[in-house]
């Protein structure tokens, strides 16, 4: 048997296809969540432990995950989504002052910050007063792109150059008041949730410099990444 329609049915029925179509695409771009690694060299040059911290997500099935930043992957030995927020020699304090971030944000839209920040705070001898009141400016323009940003603040890895002998000692002090700068700027709609990368992490053993990380230091810091970050992909 045969039907004929004619072209207005056809226009009707082609829009029906289209309009029923449509909640499941629109679902489906909404269950992606955007994810900004925001720092230094760290995290940026190359930054590799965001590329193992990729595949750890994906061969746990989380794979409903963008990493978004104006930055693009560096050569890590295997293909990763790898955009990135990772700025060689920058400055938490820099960053704030000069409103570097809102930009950044604009032009990305992330639903989750990653933040491993003030190595180079660290390195210039900034207070950590000075450098937890950067974060909290940052903080407040992670919130005003989306009001419910999740936020991930790393108390930052160890080091130990040769040419800063303070700046270990720089590294703990900063650490010591990221807990309390944390439940202090935190929010039931925009948690910040404090990401420890700094215990088990051993210069001597994962860094080829005393600050970059090696492959094990990558390897290291993807590990404890994972766990933060697949909680605040998955709640």
């Amino acid at each position: 048997m045969r039907f004929n329609f004619g072209s207005a049915t056809l226009a009707a029925l082609a829009l029906l296809a289209v309009v029923t179509a449509a909640p499941a695409e629109i679902a489906e771009r909404q269950s992606t969540v955007k994810i900004m690694a925001l720092g230094d060299s760290i995290t940026g040059s190359p930054g590799c432990w965001r590329a193992y911290l990729w595949q750890k997500l994906q061969q746990a099935g989380i794979k409903n995950t963008d990493f978004v930043g104006t930055l693009p992957a560096q050569g890590c030995g295997f293909q990763y989504d790898g955009e990135n927020e990772g700025h060689g020699g920058f400055l938490a304090i820099n960053i704030a002052d000069q409103n570097q971030l809102p930009g950044w944000l604009s032009s990305t839209k992330p639903d989750i910050v990653m933040m491993h920040l003030g190595t180079n705070d660290v390195w210039n001898n900034r207070s950590p007063a000075e450098i937890t009141t950067a974060f909290s400016k940052l903080v407040d323009q992670m919130r005003a792109s989306k009001s419910s940003m999740k936020i991930l603040v790393a108390k930052i890895i160890p080091m130990n150059p040769p040419n800063c002998g303070e700046c270990g000692a720089r590294v703990v002090a900063l650490n010591s008041v990221i807990d309390s700068w944390a439940a202090g700027k935190n929010s039931s709609s925009s948690p910040i949730t404090v990401v420890d990368t700094w215990t088990g992490f051993d210069t001597a053993t994962m860094t080829g410099d005393g600050v970059h990380p090696n492959d094990v230091g990558n390897k290291k810091l993807a590990e404890t990444w994972f766990a933060p970050l697949a909680s605040a992909i998955q709640s």
